[in-house]
């Protein structure tokens, strides 16, 4: 896929958009608007926008925790004030604020997720199977972290999609440490995607902090997958520039990462990159960056007008709609 000025724009707007509201949830955790946790996804939002950008509105889509899933859904389309308010257990939110974190939004192909790391993976064979039975050219877009790979549910998934040449991308979004664990002490090769040439998938390896080597990456994937050739496997090399969680103690094997580590990661910051990118092609000016940076800050600042305006669910008969169909 060959991305003109339009694309390109699209892709920048939608990093921009995720860093705004990414800061805003981190900011309305320490005021407790936000309820429950949050785990950022700054330094980590090119794989989630990247690879959900130019989907069809009818893929199916499993976010990363990162960031809740926000560089999935703006880049998807979604708008992300619904899935806001339910994690502020607001009733217009997505679950009308009974679901936090885990908020669904059919319309735009998220179905909700799990607490357990994972269980992403038999999820989306489930909606892989299901996609190749409809016809309708559907595909499944899962994405994960480096140490959720760990997990047998993902060899258990990733056989059966390859057996059934299931519609899906599986993409990795490795940041180099779980939560604590650095992946070169968990896994003995470099790269991830190794694991793909036992199930006979093709696989690539890219640079995640590039939005759109992961967007080409991941958009290759999705067409061979729509055109019936199985599933596929995209490593996206990438970073987080804060602690696995807010509250969590900034460590890998027990050891605090420095200021000089968390500096050169920055180094690659993905929005500073591809602005920079932009700037320098004449595909961006600095009036647009500066128009760009102020519609991000109007819509967070909308959203959380919208938070604020929106009550809590009090009334006891919506236990009845979430458990029962009508």
């Amino acid at each position: 896929m060959k991305f003109g000025k339009e694309e390109l724009l699209k892709l920048y707007v939608n990093l921009v958009r995720t860093r705004a509201f990414d800061r805003a949830a981190v900011k309305w955790l320490a005021t407790g608007k936000l309820l429950s946790f949050y785990h950022p996804a700054e330094g980590g939002e090119a794989p989630g926008v990247g690879g959900t950008t130019f989907l069809r509105k009818d893929d199916v889509i499993s976010p990363h925790l990162r960031g809740h899933g926000l560089p999935h859904m703006i880049g998807k389309g979604a708008d992300p004030k619904y899935y806001l308010a339910e994690h502020c257990g607001r009733s217009t939110g997505a679950g009308n604020g009974l679901g936090g974190i885990h908020a669904a939004l059919d319309e735009w192909g998220m179905y909700g997720g799990s607490g357990t790391l994972g269980s992403c993976f038999p999820l989306s064979a489930g909606w892989g199977l299901a996609a190749k039975k409809n016809g309708r050219g559907q595909v499944v877009v899962c994405f994960f972290g480096d140490g959720t790979s760990n997990r047998g549910t993902w060899h258990e998934a990733a056989n059966m999609a390859a057996v059934w040449k299931l519609p899906i991308v599986w993409v990795c979004e490795n940041n180099g440490v779980a939560q604590y664990m650095p992946i070169k002490d968990a896994y003995p090769l470099e790269d991830l995607a190794n694991m793909a040439s036992a199930y006979g998938m093709p696989s690539a390896v890219v640079d995640g902090q590039d939005v759109v080597a992961v967007a080409e990456a991941v958009m290759a994937a999705v067409e061979m997958a729509r055109a019936g050739e199985g599933p596929s496997f995209i490593e996206c090399k990438t970073a987080r520039f804060s602690a696995h969680g807010i509250g969590n103690p900034d460590k890998v094997h027990g050891k605090d990462r420095t200021p000089e580590e968390i500096a050169k990661l920055r180094e690659r910051d993905p929005v500073v990159l591809f602005r920079t990118s932009l700037l320098e092609k004449g595909v961006l000016t600095p009036a647009d960056v500066e128009r760009i940076d102020q519609d991000a800050v109007d819509e967070v600042a909308a959203t959380e007008k919208f938070i604020d305006e929106s009550p809590f669910p009090d009334d006891p008969s919506i236990l009845d709609k979430a458990l029962y169909a009508e």
